[in-house]
């Protein structure tokens, strides 16, 4: 009998000890429960939301507790371009399954589809952005996860377009599968840390794809960045990974693939750079590895000011580029070795697929339209051709050890 009571004790325990199960609320237009915001105020922490097929203008939805909410059929909810349409006060919240639409523009306020502030364990999945000023907007949140959404911005000038996903001062956060298209800038990063953006599509964005400040140990890879204003900006970063992307059609009077502007100690592996103005502009940049990227029919591959130091360049394809590598200085700090260049002219006696003589990339070409850039008119012409054979015969305005010794005859195999 004393052993019976012990146990049924020490099972009540248990049973006090549980959470309590989360409930399910549901909305829908002519249901019991018909706003998100009733359903919110009814909620306990924990619940789920399930929001039905409809639209719902309801203002601005204030998220203060963590729920869960589940939009079946995409319901719209709609800011009548009034108001930010999600704001999150709470952690642990969900959102997902919804059409977010015409959230309202400000010059004062940063109103976004969803917005949140120190909201950590945020999900935001699987929703439509249309017309939304800022699509996702996150300041000082950790460990969110942004993925499966689209951005669609609407047709404004630049000054009323915000961000397709905007992060500020955040950590460990993870933007994943996203398509967006026709922001100021798809993706931008500033004061975000050990975070990964991965398999992303940011086309069309006024700007930048993918704008990165003061943004540490971070890795982007196997996303798309096509025909946005100037491609991808990394600013003021160390220990970022960029691996697997593609840069396609940045094209533009101030347009590249990838600036790289004061990084240090990072690595870019295994990108393709198709028809970029320029591929890779790089300016006050060290210790930096670029290791079997492709660049093909760029109109520069690689802009390699004379303020880069230490960065190494290998296993790299050059096919088809208007220039394969221009600079505006004359000392060498850089290492270049066993890239594949088109343009090499030179031969393999022993077989064993390298260059018996060096290739230097930089033409006396690159070099005067670095210096005037109007003689870029000159390009195909006679003239240019009798320049760069006159270089190659006596060298005097190229950089003399900017030179790739080991240049392999037949380009790599990357995927």
């Amino acid at each position: 009998m004393k052993d019976y009571i012990q146990y049924s004790i020490q099972f009540l325990l248990i049973l006090l000890l549980l959470p309590a199960a989360a409930n399910k609320i549901v909305v829908q237009p002519e249901g019991k429960v018909r706003s998100i915001r009733s359903a919110i105020a009814l909620a306990a922490p924990g619940d789920t939301i399930l929001v039905k097929s409809g639209t719902y203008r309801e203002g601005n939805i204030l998220i203060a507790k963590p729920v869960v909410l589940i939009g079946e059929g995409k319901p719209v909810v709609d800011g009548e371009n009034k108001v930010e349409v999600f704001t999150v006060e709470a952690g642990h919240v969900t959102i997902e399954g919804f059409r977010i639409i015409n959230s309202g523009v400000s010059s004062m306020k940063d109103l976004a589809g969803v917005g949140s502030l120190h909201s950590h364990y945020l999900i935001i999945r699987n929703n439509d952005f249309i017309g939304t000023f800022f699509g996702v907007h996150l300041s000082g949140a950790n460990h969110v996860v942004v993925e499966g959404n689209t951005f669609k911005a609407a047709l404004r000038s630049d000054h009323e377009t915000g961000n397709g996903i905007h992060l500020w001062h955040c950590a460990e956060a993870t933007i994943r599968n996203n398509v967006i298209n026709g922001h100021r800038d798809g993706i931008y990063f500033e004061f975000v840390t050990n975070s990964i953006i991965s398999g992303n599509t940011s086309e069309k964005n006024h700007r930048y794809g993918l704008h990165f400040m003061f943004s540490h140990d971070d890795e982007y890879t196997n996303n798309i960045f096509r025909d946005n204003g100037a491609g991808v900006a990394v600013m003021y970063s160390q220990h970022v990974r960029m691996v697997n992307n593609i840069f396609d059609r940045n094209w533009g009077p101030a347009a590249y693939g990838l600036l790289l502007k004061d990084i240090r100690d990072s690595h870019v592996e295994g990108n393709r750079f198709d028809q970029n103005t320029i591929a890779i502009y790089m300016e006050g940049s060290s210790r930096t590895e670029f290791k079997r990227n492709t660049f093909v029919s760029n109109g520069w591959a690689i802009k390699l000011q004379a303020s880069c130091d230490a960065n190494t360049f290998t296993e790299n394809n050059f096919k088809s580029n208007t220039f394969d590598l221009a600079t505006n200085g004359t000392m060498v700090l850089n290492t270049i070795d066993r890239n594949y260049w088109d343009k090499y002219q030179g031969y393999d006696l022993n077989k064993d697929g390298v260059g018996d003589v060096p290739f230097r990339p930089v033409s006396m070409y690159a070099m005067v339209v670095e210096r005037i850039p109007t003689a870029v008119l000159l390009w195909r012409s006679f003239l240019v051709f009798l320049l760069d054979r006159a270089e190659k015969v006596f060298p005097a305005v190229t950089p003399e050890n900017l030179k790739d010794d080991n240049p392999t005859m037949k380009p790599y195999d990357i995927g």
